[in-house]
């Protein structure tokens, strides 16, 4: 049995953790196996996210604590909590890709994100959108593109003045 002191310290983790948190996830996880939730552990690990399980009468004492406000309409049945630190948009794409992956749905229930709740379809739209690291992949192959393209017009232009003036050094040794 949980002691009273234990809710609170967990409690406190919590309001810790929602405050750390660029953004949260909140998740329906039932229906999954042990091997399930221990490879969406994992997988949520090593791109940077916590998962936890957690009555959800604790996440809402954190997320009151926290001056969270909103989130009680998600705290309902099994509810898994997805903590981004690093990336907002990497939880909620780590929970769409373990059900792409295990062929077993996760349902968003909701999340928050700067200071705003997000309902479920808004949480699916952001496991949608590239990470913070495939947008600077894109950003620097937009960069990089014209950059390429002057780089070889300038080129072009020196092969050919190379090669004419060798066509002239050609004709002036063959005159000699």
């Amino acid at each position: 049995m949980v002691t009273r002191r234990q809710k609170e310290e967990t409690v406190e983790v919590l309001e810790e953790k929602f405050k750390r948190a660029q953004s949260v996830v909140l998740a329906d996880f039932q229906g999954l196996s042990v091997a399930d939730m221990n490879l969406l552990r994992s997988m949520a690990r090593e791109a940077g996210v916590e998962f936890r399980v957690v009555k959800n009468s604790l996440v809402l004492l954190a997320t009151q604590r926290a001056g969270i406000e909103g989130l009680e309409p998600f705290l309902v049945g099994p509810t898994g909590v997805a903590f981004g630190y690093e990336d907002p948009v990497t939880p909620a794409k780590v929970i769409s890709r373990f059900g792409a992956k295990t062929k077993k749905e996760l349902s968003f229930k909701g999340g928050y994100l700067e200071g705003r709740v997000l309902g479920a379809e808004e949480v699916k739209s952001l496991a949608a959108l590239p990470t913070r690291t495939e947008l600077l992949g894109q950003l620097a192959g937009t960069v990089q593109g014209p950059v390429a393209a002057f780089h070889r017009v300038l080129a072009g232009n020196l092969r050919g003045l190379v090669i004419a003036l060798n066509r002239i050094a050609e004709q002036k040794t063959q005159a000699a």
